[in-house]
C-alpha cells in the first residue's frame, strides 16, 4: 500500500477526502466501543447477581473489576503506541478482537463452584475474569487508542484529540441510559448477549475502518517508537494529581452507588445513575469550553456537601435523599474532571495521562469496594471521601499557611469540642436519647448557615461536621456494628434502653424486649416483635397453619433475629437458609437476642444463597415455607421469579403453604406475585396492614403474599381476617434473565 505523499493526483484527492473524514470515523468507532463497554458491565452483573443473595456488594465488587480491567486495557494502548509503529499496531488490534471471538456470546463461566462462605469478592473477580475478562479488555483501551491514532493524522484537530473522549463518555452515558429504560425492561438476558456479539462484530468493522484511514492519512510515514519515546513524560507531582484528582470520585462512585442502593434494590436501574453521572461529567468538561462554570462548581460543592452531612441525622424523604446524595457526587466529580483537564497534557502523552487518571481510579474503586469492608465495621469510607474532597478543594489548594492557621484551624477545634462533648456526656439522658439526633440536626442547621460565609471557611465547617458526627457515633449506646459483604448490620438500643434492636440498612430485623418502662430489666415471656409481633400478618400465617401430629416442617429464608421461631408449636421442627455469616453468629448469641435459644434450640441453619441451597433440599420436604430475606428496603429479584417460585413449590408438601414477605418503602410487588401465581398455575392471597404502631412492642405495617397449590389450602386466610386476591394490572412475569424494577417503582408512587 502506498502512502499519500508518493501517490498520483487522484490517490492524493481521495486521501485528502479520508482525511476530513477521520473525526466521524474515529467518533462513531469510539462511540460504539464505549456503549459496548457499559452495556456490558450491568448487563453480565446481573446475570451473576443471582448466586450472591442479590447482594448490593456484588455491583461494587464489579465496578473494582472494571476498572482494573480498564487499566489493562489504557496500559495496552499506551504501549501500544509507544513502541509499536502505527501499522503494527493496527494489525495487533485487529488480531486481539478477533481472538474475543471465542468469547462470545458472554455468559457465566462453569468450573468455578459455588460461592464460598468467605472471600465472596475474591470468588467474584474469578468468575469475572473468566466470563468477562477478554471482551471487556479488547474494548477497554479503544478510548485512548483511537484518540492516539487520529493524532497522528494530518486533520486540523490531530493536535486536540480530547474531544474524542468526550464522544467515548457519551456513548457509555447512552448505554447507561438505555439498558434499564428499553434493554432491561424488553430483552431477556441471552438475547441482550447476543446483541453485545453482533454489536461487537460492528465494532471490530469500523476499528478496521478507523485503521485504514490512520495508514492513508498519517502526518508522518515513520512516525512512531524513536520520536514518541523522546517527548518528556509528566512531572511525578502532575503525575500525582492525576492519580489523586481520579482516586477521589471514583471511590466515591462505589460509596455513593453502595449507599443508595441498598436502600432500594441491587439493579441496574439504580446501578447506572451514579455511574452515568460521573460519565456526564466527562461529557461537560472535556471540552474546549466547559459547560459547567468551574467557578460555580467549586462554589456549589461545599454547600451540597453540607447537605450530604445534614441528612445523616435529618429524616428526609427517599427522592430528596438521593437528590441530595447524587447531586454532591456530580458536581464532587465534575470539580475533579474539571481540575483534570486544565491539567491534561500534549497530545503526544495522551495514553499516559489516561494511564495514570485510570490507575487512580482503580484505587479508588479498591479502597471502596474491597478494602473500606474489611477495615471498617460501618460506612466510614463516605465521610471519609467528603473529607478528602475538600482537602482537594480549590480553596484549600489556595490558601497561606496563614489563611489556614486563622480560618480553618479554629472552626475545625470546634468539631473537635463537640465531639468529644457528646463522648464525655454519652451517658447523660439528653445525649443517649432519641433528643440526640434533633441536637445534632440543630448543630448541623448552624453548619449550613455557616455554608455562606467565606469559601475556605465553608470547606473547614464540613470537616467540622463530620468529625462531630463520626467520631462520636449517631448510636451511643450500647451500640455494636457488624460488617459483611453483604451490608452492615447494626445491634442497638430502643426507647430508652426498653428494646434491642437489629438493624440492617434503614430497616429493623428483629428486636426484643429487655428492661421496663420503669427501667426494670424485663422477666415476662420473650414475645417476637416488628414484623413478627404475634398479632402482625406474617406471624398469623403460621397461626393459621394446622397443626401436625409429629409437628410441623417450618423453613424460612432469611434469619434475622430468629423471632419467627417463637410464633410456632413446641414440636414443629425450624429449618433457616441464611446467606450472611454475621447475621447467624447475631441471632444464635443468646446474650442479644434470645429467640432461637428459648424457642427453636435444634434450630438447622443452612449458610448460602436460598435459591443454591434450596435446590439441594429433597423435594415435598415443608409444611411451610417464608421467603424474608430482604436487606433493608433491597429486594433480591432472583427470589421473585418465575424459577424461583418453581423451586419453592417443589419443597413444599401437597398441601404446604408458601409464604413472601412483600413489604417495601419503594415498590408495588402484589402484582408481580399475582403473575407469578398465574403463571405457576397456583392460587394466591395477599393481605397489607397499615395500621401504625404506637411503640416498638407493636406489630409494624407490612405486606404478605400466600401460595397454595390449590385454593382450599387457603380458605383459612378468609377475606374478614383481611386476605384478598392481588391485583394483576398486566405485569409481566418476572424471571431468571428478565425483572421491570422500575415499572414496580412507578407503580408504588402513582398509585
Amino acid at each position: 500500500m502506498q502512502i499519500a505523499t508518493e501517490a498520483g493526483p487522484a490517490a492524493r484527492a481521495s486521501t485528502e477526502t479520508l482525511n476530513r473524514a477521520a473525526p466521524a470515523v474515529f467518533t462513531m468507532a469510539i462511540f460504539t466501543s464505549a456503549f459496548l463497554l457499559f452495556a456490558i458491565q450491568p448487563m453480565f452483573t446481573k446475570m451473576i447477581l443471582p448466586q450472591l443473595g442479590g447482594s448490593p456488594g456484588v455491583w461494587s465488587v464489579a465496578m473494582v473489576f472494571f476498572q482494573a480491567v480498564l487499566l489493562l486495557g489504557y496500559l495496552y494502548a499506551h504501549l501500544s503506541t509507544r513502541y509499536l509503529p502505527p501499522r503494527t499496531a493496527v494489525y495487533v488490534h485487529l488480531g486481539l478482537l478477533l481472538v474475543t471471538f471465542i468469547a462470545l456470546p458472554i455468559s457465566i463461566a462453569s468450573g468455578l463452584g459455588k460461592p464460598p462462605a468467605e472471600g465472596q469478592a475474591f470468588w467474584l473477580i474469578g468468575v469475572f475474569t473468566f466470563s468477562v475478562g477478554l471482551p471487556f479488555f479488547a474494548v477497554a483501551g479503544n478510548g485512548p487508542l483511537l484518540q492516539a491514532w487520529l493524532a497522528r493524522t494530518r486533520h486540523k484537530d490531530a493536535g486536540n484529540p480530547y474531544f474524542l473522549y468526550a464522544a467515548s463518555n457519551l456513548g457509555s452515558f447512552a448505554a447507561l441510559l438505555l439498558y434499564p429504560l428499553i434493554f432491561e425492561t424488553t430483552l431477556r438476558l441471552p438475547q441482550q448477549s447476543l446483541g453485545w456479539s453482533i454489536g461487537f462484530v460492528a465494532l471490530a468493522l469500523m476499528i478496521a475502518a478507523s485503521g485504514y484511514v490512520l495508514q492513508l492519512t498519517m502526518a508522518e510515514p515513520k512516525l512512531g517508537v524513536i520520536q514518541s519515546r523522546n517527548i518528556a513524560g509528566p512531572t511525578k507531582r502532575r503525575v500525582g494529581e492525576y492519580i489523586w484528582l481520579s482516586f477521589i470520585p471514583s471511590a466515591l462512585l462505589v460509596a455513593v452507588t453502595a449507599h443508595i442502593s441498598t436502600d432500594i434494590a441491587p439493579t441496574p436501574f439504580l446501578w447506572v445513575i451514579p455511574l452515568a453521572l460521573y460519565l456526564l461529567t466527562f461529557v461537560l468538561i472535556f471540552r474546549d469550553q466547559a459547560l459547567i462554570p468551574a467557578k460555580f462548581v467549586v462554589h456549589l460543592v461545599p454547600a451540597l456537601a453540607g447537605l450530604v452531612v445534614l441528612s445523616k441525622v435529618a429524616q428526609f424523604n427517599l427522592i430528596l435523599t438521593c437528590t441530595i446524595h447524587l447531586g454532591f457526587f456530580f458536581v464532587a466529580a465534575l470539580m475533579c474532571h474539571q481540575r483534570l483537564y486544565d491539567r491534561r497534557p500534549p497530545a503526544q502523552q495522551l495514553t499516559q495521562f489516561y494511564l495514570w487518571m485510570s490507575f487512580g481510579g482503580v484505587l479508588g474503586g479498591i479502597f471502596s469496594g474491597l478494602i473500606a469492608p474489611q477495615i471498617f465495621d460501618r460506612i466510614l469510607e463516605y465521610p471519609i471521601l467528603i473529607g478528602l474532597l475538600m482537602l482537594a478543594h480549590p480553596a484549600v489548594r489556595r490558601a497561606s499557611r496563614a489563611e489556614f492557621i486563622r480560618e480553618v484551624l479554629p472552626v475545625i477545634g470546634l468539631g473537635l469540642v463537640v465531639a468529644a462533648g457528646i463522648y464525655v456526656f454519652r451517658e447523660n439522658e439528653f445525649i443517649s436519647s432519641n433528643s440526640y439526633h434533633k441536637y445534632l440536626v440543630g448543630v448541623m442547621s448552624v453548619v449550613i448557615i455557616g455554608l455562606y460565609i467565606h469559601q475556605l471557611t465553608r470547606v473547614a465547617f464540613i470537616v467540622a461536621a463530620l468529625l462531630a458526627l463520626e467520631m462520636s457515633p449517631v448510636d451511643i449506646l450500647n451500640t455494636t456494628y457488624e460488617r459483611s459483604f453483604f451490608g452492615v448490620n447494626k445491634v442497638f438500643l430502643q426507647n430508652s434502653g426498653q428494646f434491642r434492636a437489629l438493624a440492617h440498612g434503614t430497616t429493623l430485623h428483629g428486636a426484643i424486649r429487655i428492661k421496663n418502662p420503669d427501667g426494670s430489666d424485663y422477666t415476662g415471656p420473650i414475645t417476637p416483635l416488628t414484623y413478627y409481633h404475634p398479632k402482625g400478618v406474617l406471624a398469623q400465617t403460621l397461626q393459621l397453619l394446622p397443626p401436625q401430629i409429629n409437628g410441623r416442617e417450618v423453613a424460612v429464608v432469611g434469619l434475622g433475629t430468629g423471632a419467627h421461631s417463637c410464633n410456632g408449636l413446641t414440636r414443629d421442627r425450624w429449618t433457616y437458609y441464611e446467606i450472611d455469616p454475621v447475621v447467624i453468629k447475631i441471632a444464635k448469641d443468646p446474650e442479644q437476642f434470645g429467640f432461637l435459644s428459648n424457642c427453636a434450640p435444634a434450630a438447622k441453619i443452612i449458610l448460602g444463597d436460598a435459591r443454591l441451597t434450596l435446590a439441594e433440599q429433597s423435594p415435598s420436604a415443608f409444611d411451610y415455607l417464608l421467603i424474608d430475606a430482604f436487606s433493608s428496603d433491597t429486594i433480591p429479584i432472583h427470589l421473585l421469579t418465575r424459577e424461583a417460585i418453581a423451586l419453592y413449590m417443589s419443597r413444599l408438601k401437597g398441601d404446604g403453604l408458601l409464604v413472601i414477605h412483600i413489604s417495601n418503602r419503594h415498590m408495588e410487588l402484589q402484582s408481580v406475585v399475582s403473575a407469578l401465581a398465574h403463571n405457576a398455575g397456583v392460587a394466591v392471597k395477599t393481605r397489607t396492614q397499615t395500621t401504625k404502631p404506637g411503640s416498638l412492642g407493636d406489630p409494624v405495617p407490612s405486606a404478605v403474599a400466600i401460595f397454595a397449590r390449590q385454593p382450599e389450602t387457603l380458605a383459612r386466610y378468609t377475606e374478614e381476617l383481611g386476605w384478598k386476591q392481588p391485583p394483576n394490572n398486566n405485569v409481566a412475569v418476572w424471571t431468571d434473565d428478565y425483572s421491570n424494577i422500575l415499572g414496580a417503582i412507578w407503580r408504588k408512587y402513582v398509585n
